[in-house]
């Protein structure tokens, strides 16, 4: 796409890629954010890792004695940070947010996987756009990364954000958002809605509901430029409202990009029921994965997954979120029918070429052959 983000699973390229590369990081700094949040900022390797603004790395760490990996996403951005950083907020029962920042110290080692995810876009000098930009929580990490890019990267274009949180204490970047529209005066426009105010707050308070929603894009100042596009990433609630409030508005899908944070943050009462499957779903079937110049074979019982199958014979298949929207685990499936739980990963395209995602697939036949690069 020349113009504009890229949506989860989409790309120009057809081929499978190659498979994803890991790296051992060094921990070089730990910053406090919030009381239940912190920074954590690795040094890069000695080859420098390329990403884009808006996307995620997946750390790995061993708790319990099993190894947990969770997809985190990058606040730093590649043109104005020296490093790599993600945000880690503290979750009730979380295995690795509350791991984290529990045992992490300055000079520990961990275990990352290589920056992935379609939560993007192509920075260029001559655009001229308007990003609205949507986000709850944690969810602000991503629109970080893309705020500070975009800022420096094209000149011509600007920045309006709508960040909700539970109150004043909960504010992630807080001191970071201040400093950068002193620094772009004009083109960044932050708006701060919190759950419980302090009685002094001037700003919006409560949820985020249709009412709110519409007084406050009736604030968002109309610079009158190029292109408008609206992202959102925070819990699926707020983002199902702003989505509503945008088509009752008329705004074209193509102009609306979210970002669904893997780990518990789907819907299951909103998802697609499955399509009915041949009662081949019922039985056990073998699966072939081509993967890291290896070929392996396994049956997979009705009620487990590929990649759950797989690890639990010891092969090391790449993964992150294990909900079927990172697409880290993505192979194209070369012969036989896998049924997915979960399709938000991949486009229509994708899917129409064979491809599948492992965390969430499950054999429908017994000649199920799938390469992952």
């Amino acid at each position: 796409m020349a113009f504009g983000f890229f949506r989860k699973g989409e790309k120009q390229e057809t081929s499978v890629p190659a498979g994803p590369h890991y790296y051992n990081l060094v921990v070089k700094q730990l910053v406090t954010e919030t009381k239940d949040a912190i920074s954590i900022v690795f040094a890069h390797p000695e080859k420098k890792i390329v990403y884009k603004a808006g996307q995620f790395l997946t750390l790995i760490a061993s708790v319990n004695g099993k190894d947990v990996r969770r997809a985190y996403s990058l606040n730093s951005s590649p043109v104005t940070d020296p490093d790599l950083s993600v945000t880690v907020k503290r979750v009730e029962g979380g295995l690795l947010s509350n791991w984290l920042p529990d045992n992490l110290k300055v000079g520990s080692k961990l275990k990352v996987m290589e920056p992935m995810g379609q939560f993007t876009t192509e920075f260029r000098k001559e655009n001229k756009r308007h990003l609205v930009m949507f986000a709850g929580g944690s969810g602000i990490t991503p629109i970080m990364s893309i705020i500070k890019t975009l800022l420096v990267e094209e000149p011509q274009s600007i920045c309006s954000l709508v960040y909700c949180n539970r109150d004043i204490d909960s504010v992630i970047f807080k001191k970071a958002f201040d400093e950068l529209q002193a620094a772009h005066e004009g083109r960044l426009h932050v708006i701060h809605v919190l759950d419980n105010a302090p009685v002094n707050w001037q700003g919006h308070s409560g949820l985020l509901n249709h009412e709110m929603l519409s007084k406050i894009l009736e604030r968002i100042p109309d610079w009158g430029i190029g292109s408008t596009t609206y992202l959102m990433c925070g819990p699926e609630g707020m983002m199902k409202n702003v989505q509503t409030l945008l088509e009752a508005r008329q705004i074209p899908t193509d102009k609306i990009f979210k970002e669904s944070f893997v780990q518990g943050t789907i819907d299951k009462e909103a998802k697609k029921e499955p399509a009915p499957v041949a009662a081949s779903a019922n039985g056990a079937h073998e699966v072939t994965i081509r993967y890291d110049g290896q070929e392996y074979k396994f049956v997979v019982e009705p009620d487990r997954t590929i990649l759950e199958t797989a690890l639990d014979n010891g092969i090391d298949l790449p993964y992150s979120c294990q909900s079927g929207l990172c697409t880290a685990c993505r192979g194209k499936a070369l012969s036989g029918q896998v049924k997915l739980d979960e399709e938000e990963g991949l486009s229509q395209s994708e899917r129409a070429e064979g491809y599948v995602l492992t965390c969430v697939g499950h054999p429908l036949t017994d000649d199920v052959v799938i390469e992952i690069g």
